[in-house]
């Protein structure tokens, strides 16, 4: 007895047809909410009454918003901090983490622990960290005579969330680093030894060179991260009312849209951070073509 497919369709037509309702259901899924969040940008809209076309007063109404201009500030403030010092920090692990040491596993998942870990769990230890009165690191600069510092408070709380998101993001890049690190040749190592080339002038013309892809790629996943940053903020800068001291753009739209319930508003606000994530991408990779080494 045959119980061959061809006769069917063949192989193709039972890949389509096993695959086919769960591609549809993520091009749906992906591409219906872009064009319905695109579409709702153009409305007024508080999730109760009937929607109300405005064209583009909501993207010309940013403009005057001293909260949206606010937001964009605090958040192009935060991913120049934020980025580079999650490259170099993820690298400088990855670089110590790559040679063969004892435990180095342990250290590896240690290091990687707060990327799995909850972002509310993290943010509460984090918060009692930085506590002025009774926060543990007030309570070791206090043992060496250094008097507390408000490290959430106006002046300091934007840069205390950038260590601790740089902190959390460390163990992501150190993977993606880690990966690149082994896929070097040997071979390029000792070329350079033998032409008298030092660990430092090893680092710079042949690691990271070779690791050009890979920097590339993790400065393009921070910058999204940096852009979309709201967990870690939102639990050590929140205030009274809901709102945060150090309001970024995805704190912006969740205040909008499920505060106010100004879902037109924060529809556009997600547009124009897509918008600019974009740009920045498309940055990344003409940069990337100028700097990648030739095979």
């Amino acid at each position: 007895m045959n119980f061959g497919l061809r006769p069917l369709g063949g192989e193709k037509l039972w890949v389509l047809l096993l695959l086919g309702p769960t591609l549809l259901g993520l091009v749906l899924g992906a591409f219906g909410s872009i064009f319905a969040t695109l579409g709702l940008s153009f409305f007024r809209w508080d999730l109760l009454t009937t929607p109300e076309w405005v064209g583009f007063d909501n993207y010309l109404g940013l403009a005057g918003d001293r909260m949206f201009l606010r937001s964009l500030s605090n958040t192009l403030i935060f991913s120049l901090l934020y980025v580079p010092l999650t490259i170099v920090c993820a690298m400088a692990v990855a670089l110590l983490l790559n040679r063969r040491i004892h435990g180095v596993g342990l250290f590896r998942t240690l290091y990687f622990l707060p990327v799995i870990s909850s972002p509310t769990a993290v943010g509460l230890l984090w918060t009692w960290i930085f506590a002025q009165d009774h926060g543990v690191l007030n309570a070791m600069l206090g043992g060496i005579g250094i008097p507390p510092v408000r490290w959430l408070g106006p002046n300091m709380a934007l840069y205390s969330v950038v260590v601790v998101n740089v902190w959390g993001a460390i163990g992501e890049g150190m993977i993606i680093f880690l990966a690149g690190l082994q896929a070097i040749p040997r071979e390029q190592y000792e070329a350079a030894h033998i032409d008298g080339a030092n660990a430092i002038q090893r680092l710079f013309y042949v690691t990271l060179p070779a690791m050009a892809p890979s920097l590339f790629f993790q400065a393009v996943l921070s910058t999204i991260h940096a852009f979309q940053a709201f967990d870690y903020i939102y639990i050590l800068t929140r205030v009274g009312n809901g709102n945060s001291s150090v309001p970024t753009l995805v704190f912006s739209i969740y205040r909008n849209g499920f505060r106010f319930f100004r879902m037109g508003d924060a529809t556009a606000q997600a547009i124009v951070l897509t918008a600019i994530i974009f740009l920045f991408t498309l940055v990344y990779f003409r940069i990337q073509r100028r700097w990648e080494v030739p095979a």
